[in-house]
């Protein structure tokens, strides 16, 4: 088996041992010493009209009526949801929780499952991204578009606006570092009438710590395993505070304040922002260095809906490859309540890439969000010895080396231990293959690839604690992110440049060389690229969703941190700001787009929301050329889905394809829900509503989801495939013409009918249909063919990325 592979179903093995320990409970409980764990019990949207004592006594009764008689439900149920959808989890033996299910009003019940963190410059880049494709389009348009630099300033006013300082963006995740200068009030009115949130108090965190930006905190009891609110609790995660760092840069992101003079220890330096500088923060502590508990994730959302937010951030999923049903997962419950309730839910796409249909939270009612680079890039070079060449690198380190190649360079093939016999793991460095008397005083050449046995951390650190003096890594796939190495010199290098080093090596019996302290570049070419690690479509569970949404900045990102023991030489106080990489940090800078639309577009709906930041989205890099991974292939829906998000288009949509919670209901019936579990979700059925029933067949109507994108499976066995699409009129301009350009990949013929759209006062929403057929000999054999449907009015594009797939 591949050894990504092999990696990937090791470490999600891991994940799923502590679900699988969260069910057991490793504890005696009730009759006959049965192993007890925190199972959910989700009993769908609250009835109406409904308090929450009356749903907090029917889940002790609806628990007492399983339990070992005499035993009280008090006992066993650790955290209850009553505020936006209704359930509780609870400490049960499994024929307990089997008895569960049998009941009536009972969606579902499961074993609470385990998430996992998705662990500045970035917004001017997209601001400067939106200038060059709109200049770019301008070019290619005989109507010219709005000037792109007084649109970037409007989207600037608006990031500051009163309107956009009444919109409060809610995070689940690791915690918050309130003393952060993010999060500074100066200048912020008073908090919102319709906030019904708290600051909760806890290990060193208090009422205080909230203020008029920081506007809520609250945290869950976050041994994984058993989660209860206690206010009042002692315990590891007992407080909103972060001890990871991972909530305070995802906030900082979404909306923290401007602040000048940020940097990573001088990296990086500028101004640091968040997306909705002006919005308010709220954060629900779900997460712990355990994991993210899936009952706290759910009492997260309960609570980030019900205190009033607007927007939700989620930087935290299941494992790819044992992803549960959306019944049965927390984050697809939390988010259609939340949606159902007009709140928006942006979650990151996950880190299993580059592997084909990884990604998760791909529930067609979240905003999925896949990650890309920005133009800026961290050197770190190698400088030989001889004629000084030096070899570019990138990584963040801040050498104390001389700046002379002086110090002896051997690989890690020419150090292997005499007791080891594996050459090729010598040279990867992993640990224990190499004689410490060897590599002592110098600087190791060593490989590394995605079936490497250990991390490129641990691998440093072996030769730190050996007495190395700095290390080369060659790893092509990782070259985008730079991994921090803080206080020691490492770089890293591609293979071809790896080459030139070991053709050094073999010209000269002493070969000499050093490391530079990293430096930073900018305006970095090409940029936007999608990163390696984001997660890819299509999506495993609904292959008739384009999934990812959006790509957004995501590798690199400076924002706020928590203090850390890790200084670079000669630094004695912590850097308030990181430099973090992964999908969770392209999360936020949705959420902070989402915010601003939902500013200057208060009643607009979350599908509204998201369809405006979809069909805005660009292709292009700053070479003005289409977007690649950053393997240099170029990209497709299935890597960054509409394409990089872009706030300043956003708010000028043209279009938007609308989706309320009858649809999503409709979409579960696709699915293969029975009409009895639709009831129960849904808060109130629409009249006449009907749902076909479980059944493989139905899933193909999915593609007829009012989506922004289109996605459609089988079509070489059908041969022909029509979709149909409303878009609403949302422009300035109430009498409007749009028409339709197809770009569609050889071998696939693509009809839009009408051609035409005309919008007058009386009419603001108009349907369309696209037919997809394959066309030549071997279409039928070909797996995924991608292509756009864009609408224009001369002022506005409105482009809809599409996939078929046989």
């Amino acid at each position: 088996m591949d050894g990504s592979i092999m990696f990937w179903l090791s470490l999600f093995l891991l994940a799923l041992l502590a679900g699988a320990g969260d069910a057991a409970g490793g504890r005696g409980g009730g009759g006959g010493g049965e192993r007890r764990g925190v199972y959910v019990v989700y009993m769908g949207a609250v009835p109406p009209r409904t308090s929450p004592n009356f749903l907090h006594e029917t889940h002790l009764r609806l628990v007492s009526g399983v339990l070992t008689r005499g035993k009280p439900a008090e006992n066993v149920v650790v955290q209850q949801y009553t505020r936006v959808f209704s359930g509780f989890a609870a400490r049960l033996s499994e024929p307990e929780a089997a008895a569960l299910r049998r009941k009536p009003g009972v969606v579902s019940v499961f074993a609470a499952p385990v998430s996992h963190l998705h662990t500045t410059r970035s917004w001017d880049f997209l601001q400067q991204q939106t200038a060059v494709v709109v200049k770019t389009d301008r070019a290619r348009r005989r109507r010219s578009s709005p000037d792109a630099t007084a649109t970037a300033t409007a989207v600037s006013s608006a990031s500051s606006s009163s309107a956009t300082a009444d919109t409060i963006i809610g995070l689940l995740d690791s915690g918050v570092w309130p003393e952060s200068p993010s999060f500074d009030d100066a200048g912020f009115g008073p908090v919102p009438s319709r906030w019904k949130g708290v600051c909760m108090a806890g290990d060193g965190f208090n009422s205080s710590n909230c203020n008029r930006k920081l506007i809520g905190a609250r945290y869950y009891d976050l041994g994984v395993g058993e989660v209860k609110k206690r206010p009042s609790a002692r315990s590891s995660g007992s407080s909103p505070r972060d001890e990871a760092g991972h909530g305070t840069h995802t906030s900082s992101t979404a909306a923290g304040n401007a602040v000048t003079g940020a940097s990573y220890y001088g990296l990086a330096p500028g101004t640091a922002k968040g997306g909705s500088a002006a919005s308010r923060v709220a954060m629900y502590r779900v997460c712990s260095d355990e994991g993210c508990a899936g009952s706290a994730i759910l009492a997260g959302f309960d609570d980030a809906v019900a205190d009033g937010g607007d927007v939700i951030s989620v930087s935290l999923g299941a494992s790819p490859y044992f992803r549960p049903d959306f019944s049965e997962d927390p984050i697809a419950i939390g988010s259609f309540h939340a949606v159902a309730k007009g709140v928006m839910v942006v979650c990151s796409a996950g880190n299993a890439g580059p592997d084909a249909a990884t990604v998760v939270n791909a529930a067609p009612w979240i905003l999925t969000v896949a990650a890309s680079t920005i133009d800026r890039y961290f050197e770190s070079d190698v400088v030989l010895g001889g004629n000084n060449t030096a070899v570019k690198g990138g990584a963040i380190n801040f050498s104390n080396l001389d700046k002379s190649p002086k110090y002896p360079l051997i690989t890690g093939e020419s150090a292997k231990s005499s007791s080891v016999s594996d050459t090729e793991s010598a040279s990867h460095c992993e640990p224990g293959t190499l004689d410490a008397s060897k590599i002592k005083g110098k600087i190791v050449l060593c490989h590394h690839s995605r079936n490497s046995d250990t991390s490129k951390l641990e691998k440093v650190d072996e030769l730190k604690s050996a007495g190395a003096v700095g290390s080369v890594l060659v790893d092509d796939l990782e070259k985008a992110v730079s991994t921090a190495y803080v206080d020691f010199p490492v770089t890293e290098i591609t293979s071809a440049a790896a080459a030139d080093i070991h053709k050094y090596i073999a010209s000269t019996s002493e070969p000499v060389a050093t490391i530079t302290p990293t430096i930073t570049f900018t305006e970095y070419k090409p940029a936007p690229v999608v990163a390696y690690f984001s997660s890819r479509g299509p999506s495993a569970q609904t292959p008739n969703i384009l999934k990812p949404d959006v790509a957004a900045p995501g590798v690199n990102i400076l924002a706020s941190w928590i203090p850390t023991t890790t200084l670079p030489p000669g630094e004695k106080k912590p850097s308030q700001f990181n430099l973090v990489s992964g999908t969770s940090m392209a999360c936020p800078h949705v959420a902070g787009a989402a915010a601003t639309v939902k500013a200057w577009n208060p009643t607009w709906s979350p599908a509204a929301i998201r369809s405006a930041i979809m069909t805005t989205a660009t292709q292009l890099n700053n070479d003005k050329a289409p977007m690649t991974t950053d393997s240099g292939s170029p990209a497709t829906p299935y890597d960054y889905g509409a394409g990089q998000v872009s706030p300043t288009g956003a708010l000028d949509a043209g279009l938007v394809y609308e989706l309320g919670e009858d649809d999503y209901l409709q979409f579960l019936c696709n699915y293969g829900y029975g009409a009895s579990q639709i009831k129960l979700i849904a808060s109130s059925l629409p009249a006449g509503f009907t749902c076909a029933g479980a059944g493989n067949a139905s899933k193909d109507l999915i593609s007829d989801l009012n989506y922004p994108s289109i996605a459609v499976t089988g079509l070489g066995t059908a041969g022909s495939r029509t979709v149909s699409r409303v878009v609403t009129n949302v422009g300035a301009q109430r009498e409007a013409s749009y028409a339709v350009t197809v770009a569609a990949p050889a071998g696939l013929d693509v009809k839009v009918v009408p051609s035409k759209l005309e919008f007058t006062e009386s009419v603001q929403k108009l349907g369309f249909q696209v037919t997809f057929s394959v066309s030549g000999k071997n279409a039928a054999a070909q797996a995924d063919l991608s292509g756009s449907i864009t609408w224009s009015d001369g002022k506005h594009t409105v482009r809809s990325p599409f996939v078929v797939s046989s």
